[in-house]
Parts: structure tokens; sequence; C-alpha cells
């Protein structure tokens, strides 16, 4: 711990070169998201005594949204070209194939609950640092010295209208590929005029079998 009381990231220099990455191609509210999630990650995998990588965490963690950014290409939903950037970063700096695969699942699955709790500690605790800071997690899981200091050092910046908006302009860009995230969708359903999002009872009664 230090001064601010939240945990450290690792101090490699693959993590340092991922925070500098993570901050060149990411708005600022979205890196304070990011960075706020791996300090509420962190905090719930020691108070649980859990045993993980925290390089591995911590490049979950800071990469969790790249398909946020300005670079992602929105051809298919944002979880999924977030972990796919992130691999690809890695890739070029000699990480192995095993620690890319657990960086994929955790960014991949971040967004989605019950599965990642059923994974590996760092796939878990990367989803469970994310959803603290957005809300379908409680606060209270993280002390409250610990939330004090993520939020003295990683601001929110007005985090809940600029995270809608965000993800409001995926929708805009390409609204099929965006919306096959669930979390877009739910964005997409409450902010974008005339935006349908596809239901399941209708893919259902439109397959192309006799009954």
């Amino acid at each position: 711990m230090n001064a601010i009381d939240i945990p450290e990231i690792p101090d490699s220099a693959l993590c340092i070169d991922a925070t500098a990455h993570a901050r060149a191609v990411s708005a600022p509210f979205l890196f304070n998201h990011v960075a706020r999630s791996y300090v509420f990650a962190e905090a719930v995998g020691r108070h649980r005594g859990l045993s993980y990588d925290r390089e591995l965490l911590y490049l979950a963690c800071v990469f969790h949204d790249l398909g946020l950014s300005d670079s992602a290409p929105v051809e298919t939903r944002f979880e999924v070209e977030g972990a796919d950037a992130a691999t690809a970063f890695l890739a070029a700096r000699g990480v192995g194939a095993r620690e890319q695969e657990i960086v994929w699942d955790a960014i991949a699955l971040h967004t989605t609950t019950v599965i990642p709790q059923r994974k590996r500690p760092e796939i878990a605790l990367c989803q469970m640092g994310a959803a603290i800071d957005v809300g379908y997690a409680p606060r209270a899981l993280v002390p409250e010295r610990i939330v004090d200091g993520a939020l003295a050092r990683y601001p929110r910046l007005g985090f809940k209208e600029a995270m809608t908006s965000a993800l409001c302009g995926l929708l805009r860009r390409n609204e099929a590929a965006a919306a096959a995230s669930p979390v877009a969708a739910d964005v997409g359903e409450r902010r974008l005029d005339g935006f349908r999002r596809l239901h399941f009872c209708d893919v259902i009664a439109r397959a192309a079998f006799d009954e």
C-alpha cells in the first residue's frame, strides 16, 4: 500500500508499457475506470485470500475496455474487440499463448454475469472489479479506505454519462455490430431513438424450420 491507500500496479516493464498504451488510446474517464477496476479487483482478491497472477489480472483490467477506444474497428461486440486488441499487444511482446488466453477470456467475459465467477481468479476478479465500478456489484465489497483512495487517484470524471455516451457512439458507428453486446443494446434501447434490440422471441419465431 502507499500514501493513498490502494494497491500499486505490478512494476514489470510489461505492465508499465500496458499502462502507457491504455492511457494513449483511452479517454481520461475510461482509463480511470479501468484503473479503478484493477484496484477493486485486487482488493476483493486479497480479502478472499485468492491465489492469482497479479500481472495478468492487471493486464486484463487495464485493457478490458480497449473496445471502447477510438481505435476500435466496431466490427463486432466491444468486449471481443478489446480482448483481440489486448492479446495482439501481448503477442507482440512475446507473452505466451496460455497467458494471452487468460487475458482474452477475462476481457471478453467482463460484462457477463455468473460465468466469470466459475473461471480462474484472474477472470473472475477482472469482472468483479469492473462490476463494482459500474454498479453491478456492491461497492461495499471493497473497504471504504480503498474506495476513497481509488477515487482520489483516479477520479470518475463524469463516468456515468461518459460511459453511456461511449456506448451510444459505438451504436452510431455500426449498430448491428455494437448491439451484439447486451450492454450496448441496453444503452441503445434507452438512449437512441428508433433503436430496437434483437429479441430471442423474434429469433426463434423466424427460425427457418417447419414445426
